[in-house]
């Protein structure tokens, strides 16, 4: 009966927890509503403000259906509108009037070298109520490639470019954006060290290519009616962003979507409460933590006494019979009978390298001088005491003694004769008689009619 009560009571708190967050989502969208409609006193059907979602950097640092597992905690129809690459007069100052005209607050990743050449836009952006955050001071297109130390260096000078255009560091926000969403994983656990938030993006307006401001304000759309909800990506330089952004908010008035205002948590201003499955990308998993390397908490260990040093008792061993005796003294080779004998077991003998008795060599006496019977051959010899010639056949198979040796017969050499004076080629084919036809040939009847007979005509059909 415990267990099934406590089980109960779990099931019982979980529904609980769900009707509180949506009953919270549910009383910040009224109230959202109504702070919209306060905001915009000049223009009661303008698009507005929804709500401000705060956030905490350090919880989550990493953002962007497009790249990573989570992003905002959105509820359905709910965006947020975010502006790279500024700020650039004209197009940033006609952004800000639009946005102003709707009641709409976004944010804005800077450019340090763009900030610092425009301070006077950067202070607007920032007093109209909108969100801060950077971009890396060049916008190199390299982030993916450069080494951390170089990264870390873009980002930092970006960070106080703005902050020195604004001319407080607390007014820029911990959001950084990777040129051209080239991330690196060096890159995104630097910024985390940090305490920046890197921002990805969820539904990309595609300003940045050459297509149409219709087409920009087309494809954002649709996008956003796929997903539901989403962080917009856009670029406050373009000019075919100002020409598209109007159409933009216009359709996203029509379509029952709300504008919601991100802003990074502070000590006056404490988070917005958000469950954890809330910020998961649709059919995403956690990010699995890492195995190894591992940060385990220290405690206090105990200082222990030093231990002596060690003596003949540490190498006691214990015999078979269970009596405990120390090493007995054993002669530098010990024979196989000792060892079997096994007062003491003796690790086995290595089987190389060992010493090798070798037994003393006596000396050979001196050898005598070699003289002309050391080369002597015996030559056989025949019935009158001569000499047989050394040969092969000779040494191998000598004759019977006593038998006569026929003589070698000598061979005749061929009477060479005179050698003619060389002729000339044509002297030589003038000399040669050419060959006579055939008797057939020669006693063919020949017709006035009859073509003389050649070599060809012998062919075979």
């Amino acid at each position: 009966m415990g267990t099934a009560f406590d089980g109960n009571a779990g099931v019982g708190v979980n529904r609980i927890m769900r009707s509180v967050f949506a009953v919270s989502f549910l009383s910040a969208f009224l109230a959202a509503g109504l702070a919209g409609a306060a905001q915009c006193p000049h223009n009661p059907d303008a698009l507005g403000t929804s709500r401000v979602l705060v956030i905490d950097p350090n919880e989550h640092s990493l953002l962007g259906s497009m790249q990573y597992r989570e992003t905002l905690p959105l509820a359905d129809r709910e965006v947020v509108l975010t502006f790279d690459d500024g700020p650039l007069a004209p197009y940033t100052t006609r952004i800000l009037e639009m946005l102003a005209a709707e009641c709409v607050k976004a944010t804005y990743f800077l450019v340090g070298r763009m900030a610092r050449s425009n301070p006077e836009l950067v202070r607007r952006i920032y007093n109209e109520g909108h969100t801060v955050g950077t971009h890396s001071q060049n916008h190199p297109f390299t982030f993916h490639r450069m080494s951390v130390e170089k990264a870390a260096r873009e980002i930092e000078d970006g960070f106080e470019s703005a902050r020195a255009a604004l001319g407080d560091p607390n007014a820029v926000a911990p959001f950084f954006r990777i040129p051209g969403l080239l991330r690196a994983e060096g890159v995104e656990e630097y910024l985390s060290s940090r305490g920046y938030m890197t921002w990805s993006a969820d539904v990309p307006g595609d300003d940045w290519l050459r297509i149409s401001a219709d087409e920009v304000a087309k494809r954002t759309i649709q996008r956003l009616e796929a997903k539901g909800k989403g962080v917009v990506l856009l670029h406050d330089i373009q000019a075919k962003t100002v020409l598209a952004l109007p159409k933009i908010l216009q359709e996203l008035k029509a379509r029952g979507f709300r504008v919601v205002h991100v802003v990074p948590s502070t000590a006056d201003r404490p988070k917005t409460v958000t469950a954890p499955e809330q910020w998961l990308v649709a059919g995403a998993r956690p990010r699995p933590k890492k195995p190894w390397p591992q940060v385990l908490a220290s405690t206090t260990v105990a200082e222990r006494a030093e231990l002596p040093a060690p003596g003949l008792q540490s190498f006691v061993l214990t015999l078979p019979d269970g009596s405990r005796a120390a090493t007995p003294q054993l002669p530098p080779r010990a024979s196989r009978s000792v060892i079997a004998r096994a007062e003491v077991p003796l690790p086995p003998l290595p089987p190389w390298p060992r010493r090798v008795d070798t037994a003393e060599v006596t000396a050979d006496p001196d050898l005598p001088a070699p003289s002309a019977d050391t080369f002597a051959v015996n030559r056989p010899v025949s019935a009158d005491g001569a000499l047989f010639p050394v040969s092969l056949r000779a040494s191998v198979d000598p004759p019977v003694t006593g038998s006569v040796a026929r003589p070698a017969k000598k061979r005749a050499k061929p009477a060479t004769a005179t050698a003619a004076p060389p002729k000339s080629l044509r002297a030589i084919f003038s000399s040669q008689t050419p060959p006579k036809p055939p008797a057939a040939i020669r006693a063919r009847p020949r017709t006035p009619d009859s073509k003389p007979v050649t070599t060809s005509s012998l062919r075979p059909d």
